[in-house]
């Protein structure tokens, strides 16, 4: 139970504190887990980055529901990302959890992501998602006692930070967080600038 407030107290600060801590953290899904080696926060409806930033919607409703819960989401019309949903209940915030290394399950993961090297098992946000073995049915799930579980670890000692990929919206804000080092981060990626657009 003192693991459980422990994350629930964690996971209700600021996302842009939250984000960082998150470093470092394993993601479980069943026999697969994944620490996390990069992160990036989305502040609602303060950031035009975010899902949330025009408000309330169906597609969203998750990131405004108590701090500790998954939020899912199915992009290019083919990839699930996931999100550890943060801050007060009632006001959007949220983590993309962009990358990871498997260190539980590897066997599994390798067969849901066949071909690639275990550096790349989760390394992008989708690619997580399907080494997990996640989708828009885990949108929700209470990530200290559902299905899908969180467990912080240590915050590390050394957090790099930079520009969130692929953005259009607020492209330049720092708020990518990763582990220095970390082989399993994701290749950063400006977002293309749409035709006839300046």
């Amino acid at each position: 139970m003192a693991r459980t407030t422990e994350l629930r107290d964690v996971l209700a600060g600021p996302v842009l504190d939250v984000a960082p801590r998150l470093l470092g953290a394993v993601l479980r899904h069943g026999e697969v887990a994944v620490r996390l080696t990069e992160v990036e926060a989305y502040d609602g409806e303060n950031d035009p980055g975010s899902h949330a930033f025009r408000g309330p919607t169906r597609r969203n409703a998750t990131m405004f529901g108590p701090p500790g819960h998954l939020y899912c989401y199915f992009t290019y019309g083919m990839h699930v990302c996931c999100n550890v949903v943060c801050g007060a209940e009632g006001r959007a915030g949220a983590v993309l959890v962009r990358a990871g290394e498997v260190v539980e399950g590897i066997e599994l993961a390798r067969a849901r992501r066949a071909g690639a090297s275990d550096r790349d098992l989760a390394r992008g946000p989708a690619r997580l998602c399907r080494a997990l073995g996640l989708d828009l049915g885990h949108d929700g799930v209470d990530l200290t006692a559902g299905a899908v579980r969180l467990t912080l670890g240590e915050p590390l000692a050394e957090v790099s930070t930079g520009p969130r990929v692929g953005l259009r919206g607020a492209p330049d804000r720092p708020w990518r967080f990763w582990a220095t080092g970390e082989r399993s981060v994701s290749a950063y990626r400006p977002a293309k600038r749409l035709p006839g657009r300046d």
